[in-house]
Formats: structure tokens, C-alpha cells, sequence
């Protein structure tokens, strides 16, 4: 299974999302010291009821709990970006067209 089926499955599992992404930027971090490995930057936006109640730090360790034993060896870094319900939807995605200096 790839990395991103991998980590959508067990993100799926664990909190139900109303809307999940996963995305592979490792592209944007050639050359840097954590790719060199072969572990990937990901970033996840995610929208989920159970977060709720939640502050943003809690989520980022739940998220990172279901993660764990990937990191540092499959996973090297994370971006997330989490809202509560879909009545909160996440941040817009950046597409590395629009990053600065590009």
C-alpha cells in the first residue's frame, strides 16, 4: 500500500472525516536532510465532527498518534490543517504554484 492510501486509510478509521486530503509535497523538500531517508512531507486537510471541543494542539496529537509508527521512516514531516465540522471548513488548499518566489 502507498503512503498516502496508508495514511488516508488510518485517518479515515480513526475519525469518521466529513472531508479528508492528502497530499504529497515531498517534491518541494529535495535535497533537504529528512528526504535523504526516503520519508515524505505530507500535508493533510481534514474535517472532522469528532474534533470538536478539541483545541487545535489535542487534534494535532490524535492525528499524530494514528501516525506514529510511520514517522520518522515513511513520514518525515506533517502540515495539517483540521476544522471542527463541515460548518468550519479548512483553510484553502495552497496550490506550489502560488507559494512565493515561484
Amino acid at each position: 500500500m502507498n503512503r498516502i492510501k496508508t495514511i488516508r486509510t488510518r485517518l479515515q478509521q480513526a475519525f469518521s472525516p466529513t472531508h479528508l486530503e492528502v497530499l504529497d509535497e515531498s517534491h518541494q523538500h529535495i535535497g533537504h536532510a529528512g528526504s535523504q531517508g526516503g520519508a515524505g512531507h505530507y500535508a493533510i486537510v481534514i474535517t472532522a465532527t469528532c474534533f470538536a471541543g478539541l483545541s487545535r494542539v489535542e487534534i494535532h496529537r490524535k492525528i499524530y498518534a494514528v501516525l506514529a509508527d510511520l514517522i520518522p521512516h515513511e513520514i518525515h514531516a506533517l502540515r495539517i490543517s483540521s476544522s471542527l465540522s463541515k460548518h468550519t471548513p479548512p483553510p484553502p488548499r495552497v496550490n506550489s504554484n502560488q507559494v512565493k518566489g515561484k
